[in-house]
């Protein structure tokens, strides 16, 4: 897919996301006010915050299609590196707010909601949140970025959670009718809470990988053990030995350079050209946007 088209399906995916949370703010926000839930209230307060962040997201897309240059020699991607790092970092000091918020409540007793209409509303709302996933995951077929990956990650907490909410409200809506009636009222902030819980994962892992991108860090072994086995493929038809890997990913960018020796120390420009343009090409398939470059150790002795 062109850099064009991939900015638009990009674009595209960015504003369902942004329209659909804009939907689901305003009916959990109003329904927790009705309701005085603090379910709900999380989970508006969750809509917010991705709402915040996909704004000023639309506007940076089109920098992340900018070739490199001597100036940016790696364009605008650690941008969307730094970005994510934004967003989970908010994200994750509003969730611990809300946990603690939430154990106070329960230390004083609880708090009394009306169950069955928040059982009804998250159902509701679990059936919106599936189809924007559906629609988000049709679309991201065609390409799928960081960014991309981490909001239907974020839609598929919501499809989790609303589901969740409603099954717990529906067992305090049984509770209140047995001799367990008292516990009704430690439902709707214990459900907070472990939805709370729940959310705190998501952040800290991509908070710390997407700091690894900053400063420059190589990638997971996994990603790392993926390119030299394509390299090691191509390397072996030629008689040419790998040293040394050296792999930079910021956002959405990956570079690789491949420090390579000769058993005669004798190599062939026009082979070395196609070895790079054949594990650019096989890489290609794996990350979005590669680049490959193989370095003689031999020329850089001399």
């Amino acid at each position: 897919m062109k850099n064009e088209n991939k900015m638009k399906n990009e674009k595209r995916i960015m504003n369902i996301s942004f329209l659909g949370s804009i939907l689901f703010m305003l009916a959990e926000g109003i329904m927790a006010y009705v309701t005085h839930s603090h379910s709900l209230l999380m989970d508006c307060i969750f809509d917010v915050t991705d709402l915040i962040m996909i704004g000023p997201f639309l506007l940076l897309v089109p920098l992340l299609y900018k070739p490199v240059t001597e100036k940016r020699p790696y364009g605008f991607s650690q941008v969307e590196s730094l970005f994510i790092v934004i967003k989970y970092s908010v994200l994750l000091v509003v969730t611990i707010q809300l946990i603690w918020d939430n154990v106070l409540i329960l230390f004083h007793g609880g708090r009394e909601v009306d169950a069955g209409m928040i059982a009804v509303f998250e159902l509701v709302v679990w059936a919106g949140c599936v189809f924007i996933y559906i629609l988000l995951h049709h679309f991201s077929k065609r390409y799928e970025s960081l960014t991309i990956k981490a909001e239907i990650y974020i839609w598929k907490l919501d499809i989790i959670s609303s589901l969740g909410v409603s099954a717990a409200f529906f067992i305090q809506m049984g509770l209140q009718k047995t001799q367990w009636y008292h516990l009704a009222s430690y439902i709707d902030p214990l459900v907070a809470i472990i939805m709370a819980c729940l959310l705190l994962i998501e952040p800290v892992k991509m908070i710390l990988l997407n700091l690894k991108n900053l400063v420059l860090f190589a990638p997971s072994a996994e990603i790392m053990t993926q390119i030299r086995q394509v390299a090691e493929k191509y390397m072996d038809k030629v008689y040419y030995d790998i040293e040394f890997l050296d792999v930079i990913q910021t956002g959405r960018k990956t570079w690789v350079e491949i420090y390579i020796t000769s058993h005669n120390d004798m190599m062939n420009t026009r082979i070395l050209h196609q070895l790079r343009n054949e594990i650019r090409a096989e890489l290609r398939e794996k990350f979005d946007q590669v680049y490959v470059e193989l370095i003689p150790l031999s020329l850089i002795h001399i």
